[in-house]
């Protein structure tokens, strides 16, 4: 694995990001990633998306909002989604994001990122347990919603 770095979501890297493989069993608790590049058009000021590069190669992409102003707290600094090439899976990648997610969510003034996902047997749920993410509650569908807190 060379050097990773983060780019924003272009038209360069749109295509890449379109066609991540995922591992079996994995796609049920993802929507098209389509779904998530469509929150950049519907909400431009607090969408952020980014695109994670190993050397020249998209090995994963990850959307989150960033929104003060947000009625409920679990979506005022949130992770939307995080995608990892199934081949780059367990190599650091989705560390990576979550890492400079929280970079980026400290640089705004959060004290908090969250992430909401469907707990369930290979869904995402052990990789956020291990980048931080602790259960804070649930939403009215049942799914989980979980937290990074810090300072500053």
């Amino acid at each position: 694995m060379s050097e990773l770095r983060m780019v924003e979501l272009s038209a360069a890297t749109i295509v890449a990001v379109n066609n991540l493989s995922l591992k079996p069993g994995q796609e049920q608790y993802l929507a098209p990633v389509s779904y998530g590049i469509a929150a950049t058009v519907i909400n431009p000021q607090t969408s952020w998306q980014r695109v994670v590069l190993d050397g020249d190669e998209v090995v994963g992409f990850v959307s989150a909002s960033f929104d003060p102003e947000a009625p409920e707290e679990h979506f005022r600094s949130v992770l939307w989604r995080i995608n990892v090439d199934a081949d780059d899976q367990r190599r650091g990648v989705g560390r990576f994001a979550v890492d400079k997610l929280l970079e980026e969510a400290r640089k705004r003034n959060m004290d908090r990122v969250d992430v909401i996902y469907e707990a369930g047997e290979g869904g995402p749920e052990a990789f956020f347990h291990r980048v931080g993410f602790t259960p804070v509650g649930e939403t009215e569908y049942a799914e989980v919603i979980a937290t990074i807190t810090f300072a500053g």
